[in-house]
């Protein structure tokens, strides 16, 4: 098994920033893709950012040029930039991860963006 664990959330005031982590922990597997959804209260969960093992990413129309996505392959670990975040940007952000053995979601940690 793989346990995904998301941290950096909080409640922010509109136009701030916060960075989210994701790390992946567990033996023998690696990593393949990672990605940031969210879920807003009443909506679907959305992919937000991608990104592949070779850091390759892509980031949903509504976070470009606002969010940044990366990874560090030696500590397993994924992170969200986002700047610029709006209130619209509320929701519970989840962590998914791919690896060789399965794929695996985090428990969420929650974004609050409010004056």
């Amino acid at each position: 098994q793989v346990q995904v664990v998301e941290s950096g959330g909080g409640l922010v005031q509109p136009g701030g920033s916060l960075r989210l982590s994701c790390a992946a922990s567990g033996r023998s597997f690696s990593l393949n893709t990672m990605a940031w959804y969210r879920q807003a209260p009443g909506k679907q969960r959305e992919v937000v950012a991608i990104i592949n093992s070779d850091g390759r990413s892509e980031s949903l129309d509504s976070g470009k040029g606002r969010f940044s996505v990366s990874r560090d392959n030696a500590k397993n670990t994924m992170y969200l930039q986002m700047n610029g975040l709006k209130p619209e940007d509320t929701a519970v952000y989840y962590c998914r991860i791919w690896a060789s053995i399965g794929d695996f979601w985090g428990q969420g940690t929650q974004v609050t963006v409010s004056a």
